[in-house]
């Protein structure tokens, strides 16, 4: 149960929290890191211990000044306190959780300590540990904060421990009660420093309704608007609006967003009047707002956005724009939504999804890019925002209705119009946001940006002299510096390569940037993420034509840091192919010589800037083979994060085993014979006397279920395999690719028809049960394994009462069988099983690959309760994983998924994957975060690489 704090002052809890820090310790074995206690700080920090004496920083005081840092370089320095705070009440509580756990990795170090804390769906504050940071959801946060947080009675009492306990309030808090000045307030009313913008202004730039009358108002262009409130449902106003703006009251397009819920959630595009309100309403009655904006849908437009940075001192506002992005809205093949409605919606400015790329610098004129940067610089001083934010907005046409009705307001150039829509206040921070995409192209890592924003930060609190940060850019970044050269000459390469042709392609590219960053923190490591590119299209080509094309055409471009931070690999290729043109080079090298220049002019100022730590690169491409060459004459580690396809059927393994180059994971023979579903029963059938079970299985072609009766094969199927309902997958890929659950004769002709036609994906409840998006392997297998379904209960987590401030699972255990996954661990014949977690699926009996791999689905409970599997049965459960795992020959790491009995402990096998997921939220992280002592990523991935280095070839 999350315990209230049950003390008369906060002075005493803090005593508390001090003497009891052992039984905090012990309470919280599944997630350590106590709370409030400094961060294990990584290799990285010996740097910044080498430098402590010679960058100074400021304190934090009741009230704001401006602070002139130099005056303090001679003062004795003392680790600064930072406090993590993440999560809130709006719809975007997920994104807020990922931006906590990219801002932890990127800022913690032996100078700088960071305490997390955690506010929930209904304003309760909670101390967190930093190991709960790396929950996958908010679901599994408010799950599990009964047993591993401490609440706080009020927000009163939760603003006095920050008083007492942090020096400084990064907010990550995205949507309401982060960017409309509700923690701002909160934080204001007890003298707490905190970064970014006041309360007061937060309010006036969250409201979209606002921002638009106060930009017009200080002479910008905006978007024609109609605000309708609560029930006041005036549509005889609406319809004066529409007519006044040359819109069809039955047709014309307008976009129906809330006003206050950010910038992604709840829009949507209407058509007329009626269906206008009826969105509106619905944006109304689902509680996302009481107040809905309607717009003109921009026709011909191009939205952008803009990362702004101040670097001034104290109240001296310096804004310096950063590159803009361009978001271009796409279309390939099956999309979500008729093109006709594209917006850039929640799913595509969050998930991976082809239909939106990015172009940093934007694709604009010369005169368009520096309106924008123009005026979002004089927006961000007018608006009196602080530290940094993120603008959004719209390059229109010449012949827009918007551009020709512009007047002289500001935002017209002879190419178009530069309309401003959207102001956040705090900027999404996840690996590959906006903010690092932007901050990398000028020259910013991620560390070195969030230490800038902190820092700048504190200039406004003279108290904070005593404390001691700096931007910290790593010698072994920069590589035109002669320093790195030496760097490159003793310290250990390392080649993250991710990517490929599958369908997992995506999570792949996640995987590949976590442990990129993550290695990164290394300081005796030289990292090089590696985008595997596809060859071809694969339409109609056989599996062993397809191998033979792989290793002779595929080819491997080696990336610059900002090229890297992208959604999908697709657009990584794009961007790298835009990057060498000459004509793009040329315009990127000017504009970033341009904005790094207005950066320098106010960051020399400060004696805590260490300067940019990433170079102006162009990205590198070779064939395959080249590839392999040149990690064996650079002596590199390859990290390999390629998921299903060459990356897990042994392919990858054997090119490097054949030139001697080290690899991470199984080698050639352990990783075939785990993509092959059928040969890994074969190879572990004999281990039945063990407790370790295999299930039956029907191999079939696809040519041959292409010719068959749908009416015989599923009579055929039942017979065969004794059951009604069956488990289809492909008897070659990945977790999740093409694993769908069929019960009835309907359900198998669907999926037989989804491979006739090649689709990519089967979209959500297609099938009888209910399911999430099923994605579907390119080219379509040649070989499919069916299988019974296990039946298992389902876990469900009973909502809490009124009365009640628990939550609970239900779980029936009739059969007795749960599904589990693991991680194992360790050299070849000694592998060791991390502790198994039971996922609680929040739909259809099948995990997806989001509900797998990101941050938006599942609970995942690190070990299995003791409601569900007894202490012994689950050793036991961990006896035979190590025995699947040897037997197999496996090392380094791969992660076995397997029903359990939940008494017995015997083992069900389902599947091995030698290349598990690796992003940020992957069960794994949680796996190697309830070992004893705890493995932060950074250790964890650092740990795995150890591993293949070691190994024998």
């Amino acid at each position: 149960m999350a315990s209230s704090i049950s003390v008369n002052s906060i002075s005493t809890y803090s005593k508390y929290l001090r003497c009891n820090r052992n039984y905090f310790l012990s309470a919280s074995a599944a997630l350590r890191g106590a709370i409030n206690f400094p961060v294990k700080c990584s290799s990285s920090s010996n740097l910044s211990c080498e430098r402590s004496c010679r960058f100074g920083i400021v304190r934090a005081s009741c009230t704001e000044e401006v602070v002139d840092d130099h005056a303090f370089d001679n003062v004795e320095r003392k680790v600064l306190r930072v406090g993590l705070i993440c999560g809130g009440p709006s719809a975007e509580r997920g994104i807020s959780l990922n931006s906590a756990r990219s801002v932890l990795d990127n800022i913690q170090g032996d100078d700088l300590h960071v305490s997390c804390y955690y506010i929930d769906s209904n304003l309760n504050a909670f101390a967190i540990s930093t190991a709960q940071v790396y929950s996958n959801t908010p679901a599994d946060f408010d799950f599990k904060l009964e047993s591993l947080a401490q609440g706080f009675r009020s927000l009163s009492d939760f603003t006095e421990h920050l008083a007492s306990s942090v020096d400084i309030v990064f907010p990550v808090i995205h949507g309401r009660f982060g960017e409309d000045g509700g923690i701002q307030e909160l934080l204001e009313r007890s003298n707490i420093p905190f970064v970014g913008t006041g309360s007061t202004q937060c309010q006036k730039a969250f409201d979209k309704y606002d921002a638009s009358l106060e930009l017009d108002r200080q002479g910008f262009v905006t978007v024609p608007n109609f605000l309708i409130q609560g029930n006041e449902t005036d549509e005889s106003g609406l319809s004066k609006w529409f007519e006044k703006n040359l819109l069809d009251i039955k047709s014309g397009k307008v976009v129906v967003k809330p006003t206050r819920a950010g910038s992604s959630i709840g829009v949507s595009v209407a058509y007329g009047v009626s269906d206008s309100l009826t969105k509106a309403n619905g944006v109304i009655s689902e509680g996302i707002d009481d107040k809905v904006l309607i717009e003109i849908f921009l026709e011909g437009g191009s939205e952008f956005t803009a990362i702004v940075l101040d670097v001034g001192s104290g109240f001296n506002c310096q804004p310096v724009v950063l590159l803009p992005t361009e978001v271009e809205l796409q279309s390939h093949g099956t999309v979500d939504v008729s093109e006709k409605d594209a917006i850039f919606n929640y799913r595509r400015k969050y998930l991976p999804t082809r239909q939106v790329a990015y172009h940093t610098p934007p694709r604009f004129s010369m005169d368009v890019i520096s309106k924008i940067r123009e005026g979002a610089s004089l927006l961000f001083q007018r608006l009196g925002l602080r530290d940094f934010a993120r603008i959004d907005g719209w390059v229109l046409p010449p012949s827009s209705k918007a551009s020709t009705s512009a007047g002289n307001k500001f935002g017209r150039t002879d190419s178009g119009t530069v309309i401003f829509t959207d102001i956040n206040l705090i900027s999404g921070m996840e690996q590959t946001s906006f903010l690092f995409q932007q901050a990398s192209k000028v020259g910013f890592s991620h560390s070195n940006i969030l230490r800038t924003i902190i820092q700048h930060a504190c200039l406004r609190f003279p108290d904070l002299l005593s404390h001691n940060i700096i931007s910290r850019p790593s010698r072994r970044r920069s590589k035109s510096s002669s320093v790195t050269e030496e760097f490159i000459k003793q310290h250990k390469k390392v080649y993250v390569i991710f990517g490929g042709d599958t369908s997992e392609r995506q999570v792949s590219l996640m995987s590949g940037t976590n442990v990129w960053l993550n290695l990164r923190a290394s300081d005796d490591l030289e990292v090089t993420p590696c985008l595997l590119a596809p060859a071809m299209s694969y339409t109609d080509v056989s599996d062993s034509a397809k191998q033979e094309v792989d290793e002779k055409f595929k080819t491997v471009w080696t990336l610059p840091y900002s090229l890297l931070l992208r959604h999908t690999t697709e657009e990584v290729l794009d961007a790298c192919l835009e990057a060498i043109e000459p004509n793009r080079a040329a315009l990127t090298s000017h504009l970033r010589n341009q904005v790094m220049d207005d950066l320098t002019r106010g960051l020399r100022n400060h004696s805590w800037f260490n300067g940019f730590d990433i170079s102006d690169e162009l990205p590198k491409k070779f064939s395959l083979e080249q590839w392999v060459k040149l990690a064996k004459e650079s002596q590199a580690t390859v990290f390999i994060a390629v998921h299903g396809g060459i990356g897990e059927d042994g392919t990858l393994q054997s090119l490097l085993e054949a030139e001697g180059v080290p690899y991470t994971g199984p080698g050639a023979m352990a990783s075939k014979t785990c993509m092959d579903k059928v040969a890994t029963s074969l190879t572990l059938q004999h281990l039945t006397d063990f407790g370790v079970l295999t299930i039956n299985k029907d191999v079939k072609k696809k040519e041959d279920l292409l010719k068959m009766s749908i009416s015989d094969l599923w009579l055929d199927l039942k017979s065969k395999l004794h059951c009604d309902t069956l488990c289809v997958k492909p008897a070659r890929d990945g977790c999740s690719t093409g694993v769908a659950r069929l019960c009835c004769e309907g359900d198998l002709a669907f999926y037989v028809n989804a491979l006739q036609d090649c689709l990519p994906r089967i979209p959500p409840n297609s099938l009888s049960k209910a399911h999430g998006m099923i994605e579907m392997p390119n080219p379509p297998p040649e070989l499919l394994i069916f299988e019974p379904f296990v039946e298992t209960d389902d876990i469900v987590v009973a909502s809490k009462s009124r009365n009640d401030n628990v939550h609970n699972l239900l779980w029936k255990g009739d059969s007795r069988w749960v599904e589990v996954t693991v991680g194992v661990v360790g050299k070849r014949g000694s592998m060791r099983s991390l502790t198994p977690s039971v996922t609680v699926k929040e739909s259809g009996g099948i995990l997806s690959l989001e509900e797998k791999f990101q941050g938006g689905t599942g609970i995942n409970l690190t070990p299995p309760p003791p409601s569900i599997m007894s202490s012994a049965a689950l050793e036991r459960c961990k006896k035979r994983i190590e025995l699947i795992a040897n037997t197999l020959q496996l090392e380094g790491f791969s992660r076995i998924d397997a029903f359990v009995h939940a008494d017995t402990g015997e083992v069900l096998i389902i599947e091995v994957n030698t290349v598990p997921g690796m992003t940020p939220s992957t069960v794994l992280i949680h796996q190697a975060l309830s070992e004893q002592p705890p493995l932060y990523p950074q250790q964890f991935f650092r740990t795995l690489l150890d591993l293949a280095s070691e190994r024998s070839m």
